[in-house]
């Protein structure tokens, strides 16, 4: 495990939990520091972490900031250059095309849990962060098979469900459902607090404090995440402003909401109703087409058939 933030340290424990051999470094040795104290072999030492999995054959998984990954990344090449390899970054296009670059070696398949919290560090770190959450596995054509396998079975070892997608629909959909909600939470929270007068942050409840929860968020971990998907982000940002320049217009014009009210609402129970998905499970080998095709239809993979 390189990196032991939020995600990378409860990837740490929700593996040890499964009872895996697991070990990790972090940039910070305050963050190893208190890692060890909690019974997790995890050093500063990135290369000796590396040579020792290529030693194991380990998977080697990934959990840093976008921009963090370049130098990562040329290290897993000088040291680890055929390893295994998947990460836990919110972005997959970026990525995989970085791995391409400075590591084209490694066996990579791309994963990003959909599962976090406002708060970071090791000490936010939980074993059941991923417990029935969405865990994405990049499912492009020419995937390695036996990597993209290690990456679901890490997967549902930390109890969460394998959404097969390909890396740019990745990309497309959580620039809608996890880098938007960020921005407008930014937005959100910044009216809220406009002007000199406190009444308004005195009255919010919980609307606004739902609304704007993931303001909380590190702001360099928010901008990492939503400038390293900018093409996907810009097209949910013109959709949204549409939505929101309709909706300005009949109020000013009617003093109607309908359209929108009720178009939200149709979403939030779509979303509520996508929270159940089928379970299903496939066979190894299973080809790539077939299982973007179980994502597209809101359905995920719980394990191995046969």
């Amino acid at each position: 495990m390189i990196g032991a933030g939020l995600i990378g340290g409860s990837l740490l424990r929700a593996v040890g939990k499964a009872g895996r051999a697991v070990w990790g470094t972090s940039a910070s040795e305050e963050t190893a520091a208190q890692a060890r104290v909690d019974g997790f072999d995890v050093g500063t030492d990135t290369d000796a972490a590396l040579r020792r999995a290529a030693e194991a054959d380990a998977l080697v998984v990934l959990a840093v900031p976008l921009p963090a990954l370049p130098a990562v990344l040329r290290r897993v090449d000088a040291v680890a250059p055929t390893c295994r390899l998947t990460d836990a970054v919110s972005v997959k296009v970026a990525v995989a095309d970085a791995v391409a670059r400075l590591a084209p070696r490694a066996r990579y398949v791309g994963g990003h849990p959909m599962a976090g919290t406002a708060e970071s560090g090791w000490s936010a770190g939980a074993a059941g962060l991923f417990t029935d959450a969405a865990w994405v596995v990049a499912t492009d054509d020419g995937a390695d098979a036996e990597v993209w396998a290690d990456v679901a079975e890490l997967a549902w070892a930390c109890g969460a469900r394998v959404v097969p997608a390909a890396s740019d629909e990745h990309d497309l959909a959580v620039a809608r459902v996890s880098h938007l909600p960020h921005l407008l939470a930014a937005v959100l929270a910044a009216v809220g607090a406009a002007g000199e007068d406190e009444l308004p942050l005195a009255l919010a409840a919980s609307s606004f404090a739902d609304g704007t929860r993931v303001a909380g968020t590190r702001p360099e971990l928010v901008l990492a995440m939503c400038e390293g998907n900018r093409d996907a982000l810009l097209a949910a940002v013109d959709d949204a402003l549409g939505r929101l320049g309709a909706m300005r217009g009949a109020l000013a014009s009617t003093g109607g909401l309908a359209a929108t009210v009720h178009a939200g609402h149709e979403g939030r129970l779509r979303w509520a109703a996508a929270r159940d998905p089928q379970l299903l499970r496939v066979h190894r080998g299973t080809a790539p087409d077939e299982l973007r095709a179980i994502g597209r239809r809101g359905d995920a993979v719980a394990g191995w058939s046969g």
